[in-house]
């Protein structure tokens, strides 16, 4: 499967093969959750995510399905505060926050800039804040914002894969040395960063998946990111399920995931997370998948590596 379509895949051709976007609310965020993570101080702690409705992301990252659930329109000022709001007066306490907006931040058709104040006021209690942002929107813009917090400022950045081809086939319009100079610049300004990171993504192998997952990993940590996720690479946005259906895409195992985690926390260069979200779609063993869960849910909160699961099922496979 290491080959590549013999024509371009641009925004063009991404849009054609999008089925239709969610109905939104332009006041509402689309979800909101508490959940546990390691925070860098090395504890656990509840943190609050709040998924928020705004303008789509310009850059159209051929891997992406979280424009299901943005508008076509900018956001107007005011409404991302309202959808703050909305969503702590429901969740239960926590002291740090993510701000993800299927998107960048610092998008001003995104995010207001007009609402910065707002926003910090509204987070004041959060000793973290974690936003998301495409690199090339990285600028003094974050600095603004980071002066009107009272906690601390992370940004994550999708980073998917430091294999060039195919980060340049992901029409991610950014390569690995602007990556690198913007963790450089954020470091610099007191800002952490965490890396999202794609475990096979298309035009690879299953064994050339894992390969440059790892390899991603250390580009990662070496270019001064604080944190790793490692994402399983899905289908379901049009554009992935026709390159599946072609022969250009597979789903990565949930065995690659485990050996993933298991180099990346091996690397002791800082935090590495699962994404476990739809993690039954990458199901290889029937019987053993939930203790297998729950060992990459350990991974996740003690940033250790269990023992090995052994599996029971009746396929060749003996061990993970």
């Amino acid at each position: 499967m290491s080959q590549f379509p013999d024509f371009d895949m641009g925004d063009r051709w991404i849009l054609s093969h999008r089925p239709p976007k969610n109905t939104v609310d332009a006041r509402v965020p689309y979800a909101f959750l508490v959940e546990e993570e390691r925070t860098a101080a090395g504890v656990n702690a509840p943190v609050a995510t709040v998924f928020l409705t705004n303008r789509e992301c310009p850059f159209r990252c051929l891997m992406c399905d979280l424009w299901k659930n943005t508008t076509n329109e900018k956001s107007l000022p005011g409404d991302i505060p309202d959808q703050i709001a909305y969503a702590l007066a429901q969740l239960p306490p926590a002291r740090h926050i993510k701000l993800y907006n299927a998107g960048n931040f610092f998008d001003t058709k995104a995010i207001p800039s007009a609402d910065y104040e707002k926003i910090a006021a509204l987070l004041h209690p959060f000793e973290t804040v974690i936003v998301e942002c495409h690199p090339k929107l990285i600028t003094e813009r974050c600095l603004q914002f980071r002066d009107l917090l009272r906690g601390e400022l992370e940004i994550a950045l999708g980073l998917e894969t430091a294999h060039p081809e195919v980060l340049r086939k992901l029409n991610k319009r950014m390569d690995l040395d602007e990556f690198r100079r913007c963790v450089q610049f954020l470091k610099k300004n007191g800002i952490r960063t965490r890396a999202f990171t794609l475990l096979r993504p298309p035009f690879l192998t299953e064994e050339d998946g894992l390969f440059w997952s790892k390899r991603t990993l250390e580009f990662a940590f070496e270019s001064g990111v604080e944190c790793c996720v490692v994402i399983p690479t899905r289908p379901g946005n049009g554009a992935m399920d026709w390159l599946q259906s072609n022969g250009f895409f597979s789903p990565p195992s949930l065995s690659s995931l485990e050996q993933a985690m298991e180099y990346g926390l091996g690397l002791r260069a800082g935090r590495v997370f699962a994404d476990l979200w739809d993690l039954q779609l990458f199901a290889d063993c029937p019987q053993c998948f939930e203790s297998r869960r729950k060992r990459l849910e350990t991974m996740n909160l003690r940033q250790v590596v269990p023992p090995k699961i052994a599996c029971k099922c009746s396929t060749p496979k003996a061990d993970y």
